[in-house]
């Protein structure tokens, strides 16, 4: 009992929402090498074998993002990034529109936003689909038999239903891990997706330093980086900003509540790995609707290669979208005129502040937390791309050495941990660390 880990299997409800959780994200990995119909296996093997010698940054790109899938043609090869995408649109247009901010904010709204936000996702699923039909053909204009089935037309038919019906899905898998298993479950499917392509990634990268490819020195530097980057991202997301807040005597109904001292925790970066994943979701629509059928139309052609992982203009729209989502996405969780609101209303006052400027206060302060936070998530987002271009090192390890991958894998596993760990508690069993607070984070 005196071991954590065991105590996890020794609670029931954990135990069954471990081994439920990891049900469906199996479920999840056997989708993602499942083929639509109408492609011949053999065939696309053998394109995207010859592909990784000429490096295609686009579809490498693409292809981390779902896990595999994508370079599989599955069912899932959209992965989940059109409901991330749907959902930065929706959060957009409640703040442009007044009347569906009104609808969010009452009892019942959340739904019909919700049921919104589906069908957009299905939308968008259908357009990014029908983009990855026209990029089959062009593939099956350089590869022989890559079509079973003979009639173009149909095969496009078949093949946007199932992988619209495939990310559909997965958003249900997603929700199920929330609702029954140890939560999150969006960031759990990203998350599996990413720990799913390590093993390959390091095999490829051993089989550079055994060709005489890759230095060995500077893959232990490297790796020396990722441990460094690791561990500041850590520290990073656990560190706070404490805002003291003082509460007077009160009467509520017939009882008394006595003064009390109490803080607001404001994170370094309030926003967590949000404003890398929207970032990336902003650009990856765009990026697979012109690499797919930019084979087709030359402007197009022209926009995908402009925007390819690895050039120059990519990661200048990659920061700063990472800033502005960094704002964007601070405003909407942590508003500080709700949060002056309810500390007025209750009584509160901040030290040295004027109560009709508490606003004004925790404004300045989050301003200032957001913007070295938001550089901080550039710097590590742009991480892969140095690599690459310092080390020669393969697309594959490179993304995983930073970037929006290395933000996902420990964002969510403190998140994940802090939940175990609460559950472990209200068992009244220790929790899996024995100094310090996990504190956890939503994605």
């Amino acid at each position: 009992m005196a071991n954590p880990l065991v105590g996890i299997f020794r609670v029931k409800e954990l135990r069954e929402r471990i081994f439920y959780t990891v049900m469906l994200l199996l479920i999840f990995r056997l989708g993602a090498v499942l083929p639509i119909p109408g492609i011949n296996v053999q065939e696309l093997n053998n394109f995207f074998r010859s592909q990784q010698n000429s490096g295609n940054a686009i579809v490498d790109y693409l292809d981390f993002f779902a896990g595999g899938a994508f370079s599989n043609f599955s069912v899932f090869m959209l992965g989940i990034m059109p409901y991330i995408s749907m959902s930065i649109i929706m959060q957009l247009l409640i703040i442009v529109f007044p009347s569906l901010k009104k609808l969010s904010q009452e009892e019942g709204g959340r739904k019909k936003i919700q049921s919104y936000q589906r069908i957009g996702t299905v939308a968008v699923c259908i357009v990014q689909s029908f983009a990855v039909t026209q990029y089959a053909r062009y593939i099956a204009r350089q590869v022989d038999n890559f079509f079973t089935i003979p009639n173009f037309w149909f095969f496009t038919v078949i093949a946007v239903l199932t992988v619209t019906t495939g990310t559909m899905f997965l958003m249900w898998l997603g929700e199920q891990i929330t609702k029954r298993g140890i939560g999150n479950g969006i960031s759990l499917l990203i998350f599996a997706g990413i720990v799913a392509r390590l093993p390959q990634a390091v095999y490829e990268l051993g089989q550079q330093v055994v060709r005489g490819e890759q230095n060995p020195v500077f893959v232990a530097v490297v790796f020396v980086m990722f441990v460094a980057v690791v561990a500041l991202v850590v520290f990073e997301q656990q560190g706070q900003r404490k805002i003291a807040v003082h509460y007077a005597k009160r009467i509520v109904g017939r009882r008394m509540y006595g003064a009390q001292n109490t803080y607001i925790p404001f994170k370094i970066n309030p926003s967590g790995v949000i404003p890398v994943i929207f970032a990336s979701s902003i650009l990856t629509f765009p990026l697979q609707i012109a690499s797919t059928v930019g084979a087709n139309i030359p402007w197009l052609g022209a926009v995908s290669r402009a925007l390819t992982p690895r050039g120059p203009l990519y990661n200048v729209l990659y920061v700063l979208l990472i800033i502005f989502f960094a704002y964007f996405y601070t405003q909407v969780s942590l508003n500080p005129i709700e949060i002056a609101k309810n500390i007025r209303e209750n009584g509160g006052s901040i030290p040295g502040i004027r109560t009709e400027r508490i606003e004004e206060y925790l404004t300045r302060i989050l301003n200032r937390i957001v913007l070295p936070g938001s550089l901080y998530l550039a710097l590590i987002a742009v991480i892969p791309t140095f690599i690459q271009w310092a080390f020669n090192f393969p697309t594959s390890i490179s993304y995983l050495m930073g970037g929006t991958s290395l933000l996902i894998l420990v964002g969510v596993d403190l998140d994940t941990m802090s939940q175990v760990e609460s559950l472990l508690k209200m068992h009244h069993h220790e929790g899996l660390t024995k100094k310090g607070r996990l504190r956890g984070r939503n994605l």
